[in-house]
C-alpha cells in the first residue's frame, strides 16, 4: 500500500492546491494546502516524524487525493471550505493550539471586511451574541496564513474600501486609495451603499466561496454591458479586475509554517528531492550520436542506475532531436503499466543545454502528463558561466536550484562525462 501511495505521489503536480488524506473507511481525516502539491505530500513520507498529531496520523492514511488550484490564495480558500464542511479529525483536533483566522464581512451600510481570530468568535458566541448582529458573512478558518497580506491582496482585487463613508452635507476629502483608483468613492459619496455591495461585496463573497470561474464569467458579462452603454471607465476597471483575478500574485501570503517542510530540515526541497536525473547528448558530427542518463540519489552518484542510449531515429546533427528521442524512451519507463519495465520517476530532471533543449523536454513531459521539475544548464554566451534555464518556475523550485547550484553542476558534468565516455567506447578510443 505504501509503495502505491508513493508512486501515486510522484505523479502529483508541482502546482498549488489542497491534498486530502483518507483512512481505510474512506473518511477524510486531514486536508492541507500546498504551494507544490507533490513536494508537500512527499515530505510526509520522508525523514523521522515528530510527535505532532498531524504527523502521527500517517499510519491511518490509506488514500490521498488532490485538487489543483490556479493560485495559493485559492488553495487557502479551498482548504477552509473543506475544513468547514467535513471537519476532518486531524484538522480539528491536531491544530497545535494555534488560533485560526477568519475573514468577516460586517452588516454595515458600507460593509467592512476584516479578519478575526477564532477565540474572538468563540468569546462572542459564549456571550450569546448572535453573529448576524455583527457579521453578515464569516469565511474560514484559514490556518497558516498571513492575514495582513491576504487583506492587502483582497483589497486590491475587489476595491474594498477602508475609508470612512461620506456624510451628506459635510465636506469630504478623497482618501489616498481613491486618488490612485483603488477606492470606488465611498469617502466622496460617488458610490451608493447598493452599488458598493453589488460591485465590491457580492464579487468578494462569490470568490471566498470558491467561485472564481463563476465570478470571472459574471464580470465578463458586466464588462460587455458597460462597454455597450459606452461606460468605458467601468469597462476598463472590470477588464483590469478580470486580468488580476486570472493572474493572482500571492507568494507573500503564507507564513513560515506553510512554506516550510513538516520536518525541521534546513531546506524543505532538499528533503523532498532525492532522485535527480541528468541528461546529455554527445555526437561526432552527424554520426556517433549517443545520449546519457546519470542518477544522483541523496546527493550522491548512483552509478548502478546510469543508462546509455544509442540514437536510432535522428538523421543529421540535432542535439535537440536526439534529446527528444532519449527522453521519449525514458518516459516510457515511467508511464508503463508493466512493473518489470518501470524505472523510478525522478524528483528533478536536469538537461545539459539551454532553452531549445528545455522546451523540447517540457513538451514531452506535458504530452505524457508528467509534472516533474525541470532545469537546464547552458554555458552562457561566452561559455564562461552557467545559466540556469527553468522549465518549471515555482517559487520552491527556483529556491531549490539557487541553493543547490553546485550539486546540479556536478550532475551536469557527470552526464557530460558519461556521454563522452560512451561515445569513445563505441569508436574504440581509449583515454
Amino acid at each position: 500500500m505504501l509503495e502505491k501511495l508513493i508512486d501515486k505521489i510522484r505523479k502529483f503536480p508541482t502546482e498549488p492546491g489542497i491534498y486530502l488524506f483518507y483512512n481505510k473507511n474512506k473518511e477524510l481525516i486531514y486536508v492541507g494546502k500546498a504551494t507544490s502539491l507533490r513536494n508537500r505530500v512527499q515530505s510526509y513520507f520522508r525523514g523521522a516524524r515528530s510527535m505532532r498529531p498531524i504527523e502521527q496520523m500517517m499510519h491511518e492514511v490509506m488514500d490521498i487525493k488532490i485538487k489543483q488550484t490556479d493560485s495559493v490564495l485559492e488553495a487557502v480558500i479551498l482548504e477552509a471550505n473543506y475544513i468547514k464542511k467535513f471537519l476532518p479529525k486531524y484538522n480539528v483536533d491536531g491544530k497545535d493550539d494555534k488560533s485560526w483566522n477568519y475573514v468577516v464581512v460586517s452588516d454595515d451600510l458600507f460593509p467592512r471586511v476584516y479578519t478575526v481570530r477564532q477565540h474572538e468568535l468563540s468569546n462572542q458566541q459564549s456571550q450569546q451574541i448572535q453573529q448576524t448582529q455583527q457579521y453578515k458573512y464569516i469565511f474560514g478558518p484559514y490556518p497558516g496564513l498571513k492575514t495582513r497580506e491576504m487583506m492587502k491582496l483582497l483589497n486590491r482585487l475587489f476595491f474594498i474600501s477602508t475609508c470612512k463613508p461620506c456624510e451628506p452635507g459635510k465636506p469630504f476629502r478623497p482618501c489616498l486609495y481613491r486618488q490612485i483608483g483603488q477606492c470606488l468613492g465611498v469617502c466622496t459619496g460617488e458610490i451608493s451603499s447598493r452599488e458598493y455591495k453589488s460591485k465590491v461585496i457580492r464579487p468578494l463573497v462569490t470568490f471566498l466561496r470558491g467561485g472564481k470561474k463563476k465570478l470571472i464569467s459574471i464580470l465578463e458579462t458586466k464588462m460587455k454591458r458597460a462597454s455597450s452603454r459606452e461606460d468605458f471607465e467601468e469597462a476598463g476597471r472590470l477588464r483590469n479586475q478580470i486580468n488580476a483575478l486570472s493572474k493572482i500574485h500571492d507568494i507573500a501570503l503564507l507564513n513560515k509554517s506553510f512554506v516550510e517542510d513538516v520536518h525541521s530540515d534546513k531546506s524543505r526541497l532538499v528533503t523532498t528531492v532525492q532522485r535527480i536525473e541528468g541528461y546529455d547528448i554527445s555526437n561526432l558530427g552527424s554520426t556517433g550520436k549517443v545520449g546519457s542518463m546519470v542518477v544522483f540519489n541523496n546527493r550522491e552518484a548512483l552509478k548502478s542506475e546510469y543508462r546509455k542510449f544509442k540514437i536510432k531515429t535522428v538523421e543529421g546533427q540535432s542535439d535537440v532531436d536526439c534529446l527528444r528521442e532519449v527522453l521519449e524512451r525514458r518516459v516510457v519507463r515511467i508511464v508503463t503499466q508493466n512493473d518489470a519495465d518501470r524505472w523510478p520517476a525522478p524528483d528533478v530532471i536536469l538537461i545539459d543545454g539551454g532553452k531549445p533543449q528545455v522546451n523540447a523536454t517540457m513538451q514531452i513531459l506535458k504530452k505524457h502528463k508528467l509534472n516533474i521539475p525541470l532545469v537546464g544548464i547552458a554555458k552562457g554566451p561566452e561559455r564562461k558561466k552557467n545559466d540556469f534555464i527553468f522549465g518549471v518556475k515555482t517559487r520552491e523550485f527556483i529556491k531549490f536550484v539557487n541553493e543547490n547550484q553546485d550539486l546540479l553542476i556536478r550532475v551536469r558534468d557527470e552526464a557530460h562525462r558519461f556521454a563522452i565516455t560512451f561515445q569513445r567506447s563505441l569508436r574504440g578510443i581509449k583515454r
